[in-house]
């Protein structure tokens, strides 16, 4: 089904495991990375929608919940890889290993007791305020209840923008939304240090990327370090490859060998819950 389901083969292996404890008139499809044209959305054939990762913003929750299909992703499996990547990239901009090869400018500097603030305090959040931990960072975050980071020494800002004015590092965990695009423009880059620098290993789409290339070409914040950009990849002309106080990944965050099989495992675990009318453990609520 080409024009529905253009990705809709992830895994032979675990879709032989769906497979025989199928109920009779039910189908299934395991995704990942799949898109669903209209035709596929008003063709569903069955009643689950297994995302091998944790995004969903790329489907119409609401239509396909008005049909009765549910959606299922695997935010569990991501945490620990997105998590290193976020720290892995911030590190690398911070001793300039993308630039040393030029025998000028040398000098990083240390995130060690630094101010980390995490907007989106979530399961990968919590996986990025642990590490940020052992380096004896001071830790803010945004985006949940105090009490429930207390094991992590994080302390809440219920306003964002504090916690843009106070941090050396600031890491964007959310989920892209329509809440949450463009969620750090131009406005809230110039409340950030000029020192500071934004990590970004969530979507592309959260950041304004116009106002993020002037603001690093005009010493607004010292440097950024994506792992995610808008669109992906970005065309070669495009000014943020340009700049040398810039890493950039290629969304490799959940790109290890233990996560896709987590995400898989994951996957299998929610389509099994589904089949045998058990609690979902990963089940995505249109809101």
């Amino acid at each position: 089904e080409k024009d529905s389901f253009p990705a809709s083969q992830f895994s032979s292996t675990a879709w032989r495991t769906v497979s025989t404890q199928q109920k009779r008139g039910r189908k299934h499809k395991l995704l990942q990375f799949g898109f669903l044209s209209d035709h596929g959305r008003k063709n569903l054939p069955g009643v689950l929608i297994s995302e091998i990762g944790v995004g969903v913003n790329h489907l119409d929750l609401k239509l396909i919940s008005s049909f009765g299909v549910k959606v299922t992703n695997t935010p569990h499996a991501v945490s620990d890889s997105t998590a290193d990547i976020g720290h892995g990239i911030n590190a690398g901009i911070c001793q300039k290993t993308n630039t040393t090869h030029f025998a000028v400018d040398w000098l990083g500097v240390e995130v060690t007791r630094a101010t980390l603030g995490i907007i989106g305090m979530g399961s990968i959040g919590y996986q990025v305020a642990k590490r940020a931990k052992a380096f004896h960072m001071n830790i803010l975050y945004h985006n949940r209840n105090q009490e429930e980071e207390k094991e992590v020494g994080a302390t809440y800002c219920k306003n964002m923008e504090d916690l843009l004015q106070q941090s050396d590092f600031v890491m964007l965990v959310v989920n892209l939304t329509p809440e949450t695009q463009k969620l750090i423009g131009k406005r809230q880059l110039e409340l950030m240090k000029p020192t500071a620098t934004l990590i970004n290993i969530c979507r592309g789409a959260v950041v304004d990327q116009d106002a993020l290339v002037d603001a690093l070409q005009k010493g607004t914040i010292r440097a950024a370090a994506l792992d995610v950009t808008y669109p992906e990849p970005l065309p070669r002309d495009h000014l943020l490859l340009k700049l040398k106080n810039v890493i950039i990944t290629p969304h490799i965050g959940t790109a290890t060998v233990q996560a896709l099989r987590m995400m898989t495992e994951e996957a299998i675990e929610n389509i099994l819950a589904v089949l045998n009318d058990l609690p979902i453990p990963s089940e995505v609520i249109h809101k």
